[in-house]
């Protein structure tokens, strides 16, 4: 099959994308996260320095100052460049792993390519490319995969799942049969480590373990419970057919919470990312203590990158004073510690 045609259209969806995620009503209202029904065990007595404890964690190979991604968010157009670089800089100040939102427009458009290109501002961090899954089978492959990331100088490649997107997108691609295959393929071939990602619906234990079996690096569960993809298609629908099944798969999707625990259980030692609906660091805290490794964010990161390069920074850095705080109130000086401490429980 040939590739797409060089079209607007997929740089007018991103625009679109963009714009509704940021004022649309697209935030699940009824399926929650999960990590609501967890609470940490207070300790009175920490015996910590809250000046020693360390955030530092280690992902794929890659030093990280906290355990933060800023998750796949944009591309594609000039205010997505926008936010892409102020997102990059203050990746690279605190530390951070960053991706990037699909880069399939700028395999139909190379002209926009460049909307994605941070590693200049950012030298020094964990970098992720992305493409869609389902692209593999509307002709991409092996060539493209490596355009993209070596166009990032990234360290690694997402693959985002989306099933439930495309099915409601008004023109979607539908066809993900014999994806598996194609994936193991890709993950035997490609340079860098592949990232399985859903885009907020959630990963279940039977897709993490296949998803192994066909060579994934690591899992990003992104789980339901925050921004729903087929709401944000439903406000940009241009039929009533497409419209309302965004509005009736609006909450659709397994928690987040419950992807983590699941994940974890199956695959052990699975570099494991947690996203979905995560708003703070007492929600980072949760799901690091239920058993993943990084925590990705993308609607607060959005919201303040929107704003200016400081109320990015600014946000990163009560996040990680959150983080110290459930670390410091629960006694533990470290992440590796507090993994092991057994001191969340489930209401």
């Amino acid at each position: 099959m040939t590739l797409l045609p060089v079209t607007h259209e997929t740089q007018a969806r991103k625009a679109d994308h963009l714009r509704i995620c940021l004022e649309g009503p697209v935030q699940c209202a009824q399926v929650t996260t999960g990590l609501e029904h967890y609470r940490f065990t207070h300790c009175c007595l920490p015996e910590v320095d809250y000046q020693d404890i360390d955030l530092s964690t280690v992902f794929l190979g890659h030093r990280l100052e906290a355990p933060l991604l800023i998750s796949s968010m944009t591309g594609g157009t000039e205010a997505a460049h926008q936010i892409n670089r102020r997102l990059a800089v203050v990746a690279q100040r605190y530390g951070l792993a960053m991706g990037v939102g699909s880069q399939r427009v700028g395999v139909e458009n190379p002209d926009v390519m460049e909307t994605f290109a941070v590693r200049s501002e950012a030298p020094d961090i964990l970098l992720l490319a992305n493409l869609g899954a389902v692209q593999l089978n509307y002709g991409y492959g092996l060539d493209q995969c490596r355009r993209v990331v070596d166009k990032l100088a990234a360290d690694a490649l997402i693959l985002h799942l989306n099933p439930l997107q495309e099915a409601v997108q008004t023109g979607g691609d539908t066809n993900f049969k014999g994806l598996f295959q194609k994936i193991e393929q890709l993950c035997a071939a490609l340079p860098v480590p592949v990232i399985a990602k859903e885009v907020g619906n959630g990963i279940s234990a039977p897709m993490v373990r296949r998803l192994v079996e066909a060579g994934v690096a690591a899992v990003d569960v992104a789980g339901a419970g925050g921004t729903s993809w087929a709401r944000v298609e439903s406000e940009r629908a241009i039929d009533a057919h497409q419209r309302r099944l965004g509005q009736t798969f609006g909450e659709w999707g397994l928690p987040t919470a419950d992807c983590i625990v699941q994940a974890r259980r199956t695959a052990p030692t699975l570099p494991l990312i947690a996203s979905g609906g995560l708003r703070h660091g007492l929600d980072v805290a949760k799901t690091l203590a239920l058993g993943a490794d990084l925590a990705g964010l993308a609607m607060p990161f959005l919201q303040a990158a929107s704003e200016s390069e400081e109320a990015v920074a600014a946000l990163a850095e009560v996040l990680m004073a959150e983080i110290k705080t459930v670390l410091f109130c629960t006694g533990q000086d470290s992440l590796a510690g507090f993994r092991q401490a057994g001191v969340l429980e489930r209401d």
